[in-house]
């Protein structure tokens, strides 16, 4: 289970670190805050390939 997840220099984020707790985590914010790059970071690390 992936428990912190830290972006560095990709799209609109400079640096972040996000910590996930068991059971159910939710991304909100506005438009063009980050979001998909958030998720767009997981499927990075999950699949091992940047699409």
């Amino acid at each position: 289970m992936i428990t912190a997840l830290h972006i560095k220099n990709i799209g609109i984020i400079d640096e972040v670190t996000i910590n996930l707790n068991e059971g159910f985590n939710v991304l909100t914010g506005e438009t063009g805050a980050g979001k998909t790059l958030i998720v767009d970071s997981l499927n990075i690390i999950s699949r091992s390939k940047i699409f």
